[in-house]
């Protein structure tokens, strides 16, 4: 064979300007985006708590003259908080990065992993205190028949009907909160029963493009923010082998995927806020039988043996804790 041969005039290297990663879009994580954040001075303090009911009560009556108005006044109590402060980091030595290729930035690689792992555990401990059963005062379970007191048809039954059940359950909520449920989250599995429902299409027929997308069903439902929860978590056993952990691995939505929620969120906290989270909401199933109802940028600082990337310090968990209140 003549040589040289292809093989000996090239020896394979990395390419310099594509690279593969399964990184989820910072878009796809809802936590921060349900109810607003309370920044706090301290750790640990407390709030007030007015009586919901002495602010929808009256009494005001017919005064005569000479005579005094009745006294009025009102209850409240204090609730407490703590914040609890999250992190993680990535190591990098000086021996790692002054050997690395041109085609690896360490410092960025890094500050994307543990902001990802961050935004990833925060949306876990949202869905872990807001989105399951036996949070929320008022539930609803989706039936395949002959829906129940507290049931309804499933959504992705043709013969359902989710824009009277959603109007009915606005109207319940204003009932008991005296708001109007401004924000709804729903997994990606009641999007997909909402895209193919016939009332739906039916209703959007003759837009524009006639397409469902979230804009559409959140103003078919009199919602101003809805949020699909596309984020997915992994579980399995940690491996060397890079190929053979994510063969073993299994990937399951963060949120129920055939779940939707909707409640009273305010747009910001202040005095005497409307509350968000503590009032009664709803969990509903859409899909299935089934009831479920920061982005940090990184920052590096130079060590002696190298640096460690991680976020700032925050308090990952003031929404989680109370920061609708």
């Amino acid at each position: 064979m003549p040589s040289p041969t292809v093989s000996d005039l090239h020896v394979n290297q990395p390419l310099t300007n594509v690279s593969v990663a399964y990184v989820q879009s910072s878009d796809s994580y809802i936590a921060d985006k349900v109810f607003p954040k309370v920044p706090v001075m301290k750790q640990s303090d407390m709030f007030w708590r007015y009586s919901k009911s002495d602010w929808r009560r009256t009494n005001v009556k017919r005064r005569a003259p000479g005579t005094e108005t009745p006294g009025v006044g009102w209850r409240q109590t204090t609730d407490t908080y703590f914040t609890h402060v999250y992190g993680v980091h990535k190591d990098i030595d000086d021996h790692t990065r002054a050997n690395a290729d041109s085609n690896f930035n360490l410092e960025r690689d890094a500050t994307e992993f543990v902001t990802n792992q961050l935004l990833l555990q925060r949306d876990i401990d949202w869905v872990n205190a807001y989105f399951h059963t036996g949070v929320w005062a008022t539930e609803r379970t989706g039936v395949t028949s002959a829906p129940a007191t507290a049931q309804f048809l499933r959504w992705d039954i043709a013969s359902s009907d989710p824009l009277s059940d959603v109007s009915n359950w606005v109207i319940e909520f204003r009932r008991l909160t005296g708001f109007a449920p401004n924000v709804a989250v729903m997994g990606a599995y009641v999007m997909a029963a909402l895209k193919q429902h016939p009332d739906i299409i039916d209703r959007i027929k003759y837009t524009q493009r006639g397409v469902v997308t979230e804009d559409l069903i959140a103003t078919l439902f009199d919602i101003d923010e809805l949020y699909v929860s596309y984020a997915t978590v992994a579980s399995g056993p940690e491996m060397d082998d890079s190929a053979a952990q994510d063969a073993a691995a299994t990937y399951a939505f963060i949120t129920g995927a055939d779940s939707f929620w909707m409640g009273y969120a305010p747009s910001s906290p202040s005095l005497q806020t409307r509350p968000g989270t503590p009032s009664p909401g709803r969990a509903t199933s859409a899909a299935t039988a089934r009831v479920f109802g920061s982005s940090a940028s990184g920052w590096s600082t130079s060590r002696p043996t190298g640096s460690r990337v991680k976020p700032p310090t925050t308090c990952t968990s003031c929404a989680r804790t109370w920061g609708s209140s």
